[in-house]
């Protein structure tokens, strides 16, 4: 019990980190600071998918050089700068401002958390072990998302997402290093020595497990991209559409306690059929009652807080199971030893980036086109928010089924 703990803290405030990056920012860059929503949405766009190509790279380095937590004590470094510049921009800070930095803050990010999911594949010896380490993992990485709710409630700024936002980042600066220390100090996290591949025969191993693994892959990269167009369009969604900005803060309390509640659940169902069954239905779950959404409008408060906490039972299910399937191939595999898991989940971390990328281009592009203004929008291009929330996530997750039920598990 006290090494799973000792491993999932970092998640903690890892997890602060992103309802600020991918809900607050994108909204503060094209409301407070005065941006473009078709230009932010193209920057970040590019910035992610940038980012996204440097994953495996520093799987490949965490495995080949140093050890992990070196990478992660430099992916703080990074992280912090990076992102206090990004939530404090000078008075007339421009597109590559929010570009620069947004860079230097993914790749912190991405330094910390590939070789902190690695380190739980290292640490790991079944399959077992492997859904309690994601497990317990994921489990932080939610309640980090409900400190990152409930603080600006505290402080009572909830009503302010400008303000929520600087207070969160000072909430970073301080917990990250404590966490990161803590973490150093406490867990084993002995690596097992590896004999040196190229990053050629890196790549083509992961070639090798793309053909057999290439189901799962692709229902990670749509479930998660089904995952990110709400969450960014959310605040935006929310305050036009429900008419409810207030209780924003609300709705997303509810939706990850929902997902905490639902956690215990999904592992059990996983044990007693498998990952990817539990994982399917959890899926399900979310579009049916997901498939609701569009036929809300204003006034509908209570009908979507109803359909947020029942899909947000699918959240747990949706962190934890998706990891641990992939720390199922990092032991599994044959020609690729246990010791290659930063690599391999360098390609995964890579997955969700273009997830993220996708999930902010396609929904801020797109209103851009149809001429919506974060700061006055009309009534005409209320239409594409609400497809791009609603619709076209449900569409996503459907083909995501479809993927995961051609993937055999091992």
């Amino acid at each position: 019990m006290k090494n799973y703990l000792l491993y999932a803290m970092p998640a903690l405030p890892l997890a602060l980190l992103g309802l600020p990056l991918y809900i607050y920012l994108p909204t503060f860059y094209a409301q407070d600071v005065g941006l473009s929503i078709f230009g932010v949405g193209l920057v970040l766009l590019f910035a992610r998918v940038f980012d996204m190509f440097l994953d495996p790279l520093i799987g490949y380095w965490s495995d080949a050089y140093f050890s992990r937590k070196v990478f992660m004590f430099l992916g703080m470094l990074f992280l912090l700068i990076g992102f206090y510049f990004l939530t404090h921009p000078v008075q007339d800070a421009s597109l590559l401002w929010l570009f620069s930095f947004s860079m230097l803050v993914y790749f912190g990010w991405s330094l910390i958390a590939v070789p902190y999911y690695a380190i739980g594949a290292d640490a790991a010896q079944s399959y077992e072990q492997n859904t309690t380490y994601a497990s317990y993992r994921e489990l932080f990485n939610v309640l980090g998302v409900l400190c990152a709710l409930l603080i600006p409630y505290i402080f009572g700024v909830a009503d302010n997402p400008t303000e929520a936002l600087l207070l969160l980042s000072e909430t970073i600066f301080y917990s990250l290093p404590i966490v990161l220390a803590l973490f150093f100090l406490g867990f084993d996290a002995q690596r097992i020595q590896n004999h040196f591949r190229s990053l050629r025969s890196s790549l083509l191993l992961f070639y090798s497990e793309l053909k057999t693994s290439k189901y799962l892959f692709g229902a990670f990269l749509l479930n998660n991209l089904a995952n990110a167009l709400p969450a960014t369009l959310f605040l935006l969604y929310v305050e036009l559409v429900i008419g409810a900005k207030e209780q924003a803060g609300v709705l997303l309390l509810a939706y990850f306690v929902s997902g905490i509640v639902a956690l215990y659940f999904w592992n059990i169902l996983a044990s007693k059929t498998s990952k990817k069954f539990a994982w399917s239905l959890s899926m399900l779950n979310a579009t049916v009652f997901f498939s609701f959404v569009p036929f809300l409008g204003e006034g509908d408060f209570n009908l979507f807080l109803l359909i947020t906490i029942a899909t947000g039972l699918s959240l747990g299910a949706d962190m934890a199971l998706p990891a641990s399937m992939q720390a199922d191939i990092v032991q599994n595999t044959q020609s690729a030893p246990r010791e290659m898991g930063g690599t391999l989940f360098g390609f995964f971390a890579m997955l969700v980036k273009l997830s993220l990328a996708l999930g902010v281009g396609i929904s801020f592009t797109t209103l851009g086109a149809f001429g919506f203004d974060a700061t006055s929008p009309n009534e005409s291009s209320f239409l594409p928010l609400v497809l791009l929330y609603s619709l076209l996530p449900v569409i996503l997750k459907l083909f995501a089924i479809y993927l995961l039920s051609a993937y055999k598990e091992s």
